[in-house]
C-alpha cells in the first residue's frame, strides 16, 4: 500500500521570514544565506531549508521547521537546527577509544584496562566462570580476599582467549602462511631455538630464542620458519683437513757438549 504524502500546508510554505528570523536568532557564527526549499514534514508541518553562510560549513544548511495548529492562522517556529546536505563536511562517526585501540597504539603511560565481562578472561582463583558472583559487591569482595591471601592472578585467560590469540598468532607474521616459511630450510618445531609456550597454546606456538632471526623475543608457530634454523650448517665446518704427514726417513743429529 503505497504512503500518502501530506500536501504542502500553504501558511507554513509562506512563513519564510518567520523562517529566516528564527535562524538568525540563532545564528552567532554561521550566516544564514538564500532560501533554498521548503519540504512538507506532515500536516500543517514544513521545513524551510537557507544556505549557511561560512567558509567552514560549506555545504550545510539551516533547517527551521513551522507549524501551524489546527483553525489557527498563526505559524509558530517548532525547531532550529543545521543540517549537513550533499558534499558537506561532516565529521566521521564516532567510535568508543576501546574499540578503535589497535596493536601498537600502546605507548608509556597509556591505560588500557579490561573490563570485568571481558570475554577474553576468566577468574583465575577457581578457572570457572561460575565463579563470579552477579552482585558486584560481592564480586569486589571476593577480589580484595584473593588479593590479600595471595592465592594467584585474579583472572587468567579464558578459552576463548586462548583461542583469539591462537588464530591472531597464526595469522600473523610468525605463522606458517608467509614467504619467509616458505623459503626456510626447516620449521621452528625442529630448531633448537625454539623454546615452546607453557599450556595449551603450547601445542602449537612457542618463543624465538635466535638474536639473528627476525622473530627474535617473539611468538611463532611450531611450522614456522626462517633461515636462521639451526641445522644450518656453517660452511666451515664442512671442510675436511688433510692427514698429518710424519717423517719417518730423516734423523735430527744430537749434538752434546
Amino acid at each position: 500500500m503505497a504512503v500518502r504524502t501530506p500536501e504542502l500546508d500553504a501558511a507554513c510554505a509562506a512563513a519564510v521570514d518567520i523562517a529566516r528570523a528564527a535562524a538568525l536568532g540563532r545564528s552567532d557564527v554561521v550566516g544564514v544565506g538564500e532560501h533554498v526549499r521548503v519540504v512538507t514534514e506532515g500536516s500543517r508541518q514544513a521545513t524551510h531549508y537557507f544556505i549557511a553562510e561560512h567558509p567552514g560549513y560549506a555545504g550545510w544548511r539551516w533547517a527551521v521547521t513551522v507549524v501551524r495548529a489546527a483553525r489557527a492562522r498563526v505559524v509558530t517556529v517548532s525547531e532550529v537546527v543545521m543540517l549537513p546536505g550533499d558534499g558537506a563536511l561532516v565529521a566521521p562517526v564516532w567510535v568508543p577509544w576501546a574499540d578503535r585501540i589497535e596493536p601498537g597504539d600502546l605507548t608509556p603511560g597509556v591505560l588500557v584496562p579490561t573490563p570485568d565481562n571481558d570475554p577474553r578472561v576468566e577468574p583465575g582463583f577457581t578457572g570457572g566462570d561460575a565463579a563470579r558472583d552477579t552482585d558486584p559487591a560481592m564480586w569486589q569482595a571476593t577480589r580484595a580476599v584473593v588479593a590479600e591471601l595471595g592465592l594467584g592472578r585474579e583472572r587468567v585467560l579464558s578459552a576463548y582467549g586462548r583461542d583469539e590469540a591462537a588464530e591472531r598468532w597464526n595469522d600473523g607474521d610468525g605463522g606458517p602462511r608467509n614467504a619467509m616459511t616458505k623459503q626456510a630450510p626447516g620449521v621452528c618445531q625442529e630448531c633448537a631455538y625454539f623454546v615452546r609456550l607453557v599450556g595449551t597454546l603450547g601445542r602449537h606456538f612457542g618463543a624465538c630464542a635466535n638474536e639473528h632471526s627476525v622473530r627474535d623475543g617473539q611468538v611463532v608457530a611450531i611450522d614456522h620458519g626462517c633461515g636462521a634454523h639451526s641445522d644450518v650448517v656453517d660452511a666451515s665446518r664442512g671442510v675436511e683437513l688433510p692427514r698429518p704427514v710424519w717423517d719417518t726417513i730423516a734423523t735430527d743429529e744430537l749434538l752434546f757438549d
